[in-house]
């Protein structure tokens, strides 16, 4: 019996340990794009909206703001600033952020969470840097 709980933790440690190596690809803030492609892409995109808006140049926007995109009542008038603390708090629990938002995902993985903001945080700096004139 002990001999099979040795072996089911060493398989699980090399399992996370593939897990972690696969979800990071170089060049993309630490594997944060594959995790939004896999977490926030079914509603979320950087340049378009779908069911959720456009997350490119989240970093501080002001929540609710991005024109003609329909936002809840409960998001549009939080008077939230998108930076790494308040991106960080509503990925893990929306509803306590801004209660009675539309968003219903949360991410309870704080090292997911940081390499998705990552993402966006590089998406956003790339995006300001092609729009300098």
């Amino acid at each position: 019996m002990t001999r099979h709980v040795i072996v089911s933790a060493v398989c699980g440690l090399a399992l996370g340990a593939l897990l972690t190596r696969a979800a990071s690809t170089p060049g993309s803030a630490d594997g944060g794009r594959a995790l939004f492609e896999r977490r926030c892409s079914g509603c979320h995109a950087l340049d378009h909206e779908k069911s959720g808006p456009r997350l490119a140049g989240v970093f501080e926007r002001r929540a609710g703001s991005v024109a003609g995109f329909s936002y809840s009542d409960a998001l549009r008038s939080s008077n939230l600033i998108w930076n790494a603390k308040n991106l960080d708090r509503w990925l893990a629990d929306p509803e306590q952020v801004a209660p009675g938002n539309d968003m219903a995902f949360r991410l309870e993985n704080a090292e997911e969470r940081a390499k998705i903001i990552g993402y966006l945080r590089e998406a956003a700096s790339k995006l300001r840097g092609s729009e300098a004139p």
